[in-house]
């Protein structure tokens, strides 16, 4: 991941802050108050880490000490207290950035398998909704669409609580909780004799199954230099992508071979072999959690009680807690940028999963498909997304090429030109419109699928160009206001699915559609709003959110 050429935040520059510090904190996709796991420190004057990029403070100095960049270590005296790496630390095995390429993808290959399986859960479900509702005597159509996406809602909050946890413990730990217990909860899925039962499960089921999709891309950036990320990025996002597609398309099948209950089977025999694999291949990368045991070893060994890792934190257990939780909301809430393309986000979102879990109910009644043929409907949404993952994404990186080829400064609102954010958006609404009318009409079923391929297409292109903007736009920040994305996102995915029957049976197939087609005409203009007046709210000290 390349870095902007200027730090656009005036917050940032207020602070006095290191841009050096910034930059490893944006290459590695975490916030500033994380230490870096390569690259030199960003100490105070007196040696002593700063406890806060963001902040600039240090319980233990005074806050108008400066921060400055130790560039080269060898010229300041070693405090003999200080654990780090072995010397010379670009040699030593214990550091992940080190390690094998055949260790690092090995860790990476296990990690996207789990990021796989989870998001499958999500939708893999869906289409045996029907015959659970006939099990379980009930016709109520709000049951019907929140038990598959309560999972959403796990996804939801699951992160308000992974991503400190993975602070503060690793992520090795993380990943074997969270796995082992995804086994459980579905297995408990699959037994259920209730539609609470049910529900409740999945809910826990999808809380724990965030974990991957949370915290996958800082393994990455832990044993991954910027230089090779991204092949290992793009590897690890397929899942997320692919996972709510497929998923349908086996699980229609499934139900209609063995039952819905053996959709909750298949994926607890696949989550519990990723899970074994998890237990023998996956290893600690978190560099502060592997330099703190190294400490708490060497205390131990030495009998000396002043050993600290170079990378702690310096921060107690809750505060660290606490500020990961508040952190994204208080961006949600002042920060009109995230909380206006976190919207467009949200809203484009929930439409996918209203159209996912109603695609089984429509497609039944409309076209006379069974249980096992309605799981291929999916299939056209997924290729919309895989072009727009494509087009987008080649399209992006030429601009920011050409532009650094011309020697112009990088601005993070190139990512969302106005000829690719409006034509999404459109495409967006005219599939929802042309999916609408055709299912209503009953024209042949291929011209209503072929709407879903302009919606996947749309929210693709759309979900690209503003996740980059934002990682760009706030660069120390960047974490924080992907977590925010993410928590709104999955709130809408998980809620606005519960009206969908009820609205198709008031307006029916045409109007219900057409209504989430203008919701999604009116959201259109809101990035071209950014690309022209994004930099002047960026810096302005009237949108400065303050932590």
């Amino acid at each position: 991941m390349s870095v902007p050429a200027s730090f656009p935040d005036p917050a940032f520059e207020s602070r006095n802050l290191s841009k050096e510090g910034v930059r490893l904190a944006y290459e590695e996709g975490h916030d500033a108050d994380l230490r870096s796991t390569s690259g030199p420190d960003v100490r105070h004057e007196n040696g002593v880490l700063d406890a806060d990029l963001e902040k600039g403070d240090h319980p233990s100095i005074a806050t108008s000490e400066a921060p400055t960049v130790v560039e080269d270590e060898a010229s300041e005296p070693k405090d003999p207290n200080i654990v780090w790496w072995d010397e010379p630390a670009d040699q030593d095995p214990a550091n992940p950035m080190n390690w094998s390429s055949r260790k690092k993808w090995g860790n990476i290959a296990v990690l996207s398998a789990i990021t796989f399986v989870t998001p499958l859960a999500s939708s893999m479900f869906a289409p045996g909704v029907p015959a659970v509702m006939q099990d379980f005597r009930t016709d109520n159509t709000m049951l019907a669409t929140f038990v598959v996406s309560v999972y959403i809602l796990g996804f939801a909050l699951g992160p308000l609580v992974v991503a400190p946890m993975s602070e503060m413990y690793g992520r090795l730990p993380l990943y074997l909780i969270t796995n082992v217990l995804f086994v459980v909860f579905t297995i408990a899925c699959a037994v259920s004799n209730s539609m609470n039962m049910l529900i409740g499960f999945r809910f826990l089921a999808g809380c724990v199954g965030s974990a991957p999709m949370t915290i996958g891309a800082g393994t990455i950036a832990d044993i991954m230099p910027a230089t090779q990320r991204a092949k290992a990025m793009a590897f690890w996002a397929m899942g997320p992508l692919l996972g709510p597609v497929v998923g349908p398309v086996a699980g229609g099948f499934l139900v209609d071979a063995k039952g819905w209950r053996w959709v909750f089977w298949l994926i607890a025999i696949i989550a519990g072999a990723t899970t074994a694999a998890s237990f023998l291949l996956l290893r600690e990368t978190y560099a502060p959690v592997i330099l703190d045991r190294k400490a708490a070893r060497l205390r131990k060994e030495t009998g000396n009680p002043d050993l600290k890792s170079k990378l702690h934190s310096g921060l107690p257990h809750k505060e660290l807690f606490l500020r990961s939780i508040v952190r994204p909301s208080k961006m949600l809430i002042f920060s009109p940028i995230v909380s206006l393309l976190s919207v467009y986000m949200s809203i484009a979102y929930g439409i996918l999963y209203l159209l996912f879990t109603t695609f089984t109910f429509v497609f039944e009644q409309q076209y006379g498909f069974s249980s096992s043929n309605v799981g291929l409907t999916y299939i056209a949404s997924g290729i919309g997304m895989i072009l727009g993952l494509v087009v987008v994404g080649s399209i992006s990186d030429r601009i920011i090429k050409q532009h650094t080829a011309k020697g112009e400064q990088h601005k993070p609102e190139l990512r969302i030109p106005i000829f690719l954010t409006v034509p999404a958006g459109l495409s967006l609404a005219l599939g929802l419109f042309l999916y609408g009318w055709t299912a209503e009409k009953q024209v042949q079923w291929a011209v209503p699928l072929l709407g879903t391929l302009f919606v996947g297409l749309g929210l693709m292109a759309i979900f690209m160009c503003i996740q980059t903007y934002l990682v760009d736009a706030f660069t120390v920040h960047a974490a924080s206001a992907m977590a925010a994305n993410t928590v709104l996102r999955s709130l809408f995915g998980a809620l606005l699915p519960l009206c969908g029957l009820d609205m198709y049976e008031v307006l029916g197939l045409g109007w219900g559609n057409s209504l989430l087609g203008f919701v999604a005409l009116a959201m259109v203009p809101i990035p071209a709003l950014f690309r022209i007046y994004g930099e002047r709210i960026r810096t302005s000290p009237r949108f400065r959110v303050k932590f």
